[in-house]
């Protein structure tokens, strides 16, 4: 058994984080920079929209990976529609023409919403030399894996492992090496485990999943249920990073939500603030 295997990894505490010097604080926040990868198709194109205007803008750098060429959106044509050969293209793509500028990769499907600043909190005291690779973890048979429902983040180093390995087909086939086919975050954690690079879940201080594979309604439907007592506690975690299984509409209300609705009079005293890039788009 590998000790690294199946780690349950929390956020920082917050009084950690306050012991840092100013001037610290300040250097992490610009060192952070989380590159996103979105793969669509030509169905997703309302999705595709939203979450072209709604969370990637606080990505870095978000690029959107599609099978085959759109003409209404920007996007890099993987010319398949088979999900695991873009899966591969794209991390190929964005190792060979980033891996110097961004030490994160957070891979997500058009039905994601993902609050990028509590993922860049969630990793402040990570290592992206490392070989990470996180976010909600699924165990299928002995293999563990990170949904891709819940996104998935990858350090620079996991990225560099897998690279190594898309080219030998024995470790990272192109299709799996069986009669029925399996899912691409299956298929992806079948080659990192060659890589030594195993499936972390990641968590709040209170055990809570960060990374969701459903959406908010659900959830709060689900605590209903089970937590009639405590609906908003028992729902979710304040430092969630995605939730997944949206609308275009439930986008918007979640951008207005997570990014517009203040409460006056109620003080949030963050302990870190993550600037954007020159240049971004982000609001």
């Amino acid at each position: 058994m590998h000790h690294h295997e199946h780690h349950h990894l929390q956020a920082p505490n917050k009084e950690d984080i306050l012991k840092i010097s100013e001037d610290e604080r300040m250097e992490l926040s610009k060192s952070f920079r989380v590159y996103c990868i979105i793969l669509v198709k030509p169905k997703d194109v309302s999705l595709w929209a939203a979450v072209k205007e709604t969370w990637t803008k606080h990505c870095d750098k978000a690029e959107f990976f599609s099978s085959e060429n759109v003409k209404v959106f920007e996007s890099i044509n993987m010319e398949t529609n088979d999900m695991w050969l873009m899966m591969r293209k794209a991390y190929k793509y964005a190792f060979d023409k980033y891996r110097d500028q961004y030490n994160w990769f957070f891979l997500a499907r058009p039905t994601t919403f993902a609050i990028i600043e509590n993922l860049k909190y969630f990793l402040l005291k990570k290592d992206p030399s490392q070989p990470f690779y996180l976010g909600h973890t699924i165990k299928s048979g002995d293999l563990e894996y990170v949904s891709m429902e819940g996104g998935i983040v990858l350090s620079v180093e996991s990225m560099k492992r897998l690279n190594s390995l898309l080219s030998i087909p024995e470790k990272c086939p192109e299709q799996g090496g069986m009669i029925w086919k399996i899912s691409e975050d299956k298929q992806l954690a079948v080659c990192l485990k060659y890589a030594g690079v195993f499936a972390e879940n990641a968590e709040d201080a209170e055990g809570k999943d960060v990374f969701n594979t459903k959406s908010v309604g659900l959830f709060i439907k689900e605590a209903m249920t089970n937590h009639p007592n405590q609906v908003v506690e028992g729902c979710c975690s304040d430092m969630a990073v995605t939730f997944n299984g949206l609308t275009p509409n439930q986008m918007h209300v979640m951008m207005y939500g997570v990014y517009r609705l203040r409460a006056f009079g109620h003080i949030f005293n963050d302990a870190l603030v993550f600037l954007p890039p020159n240049g971004s788009d982000n609001d």
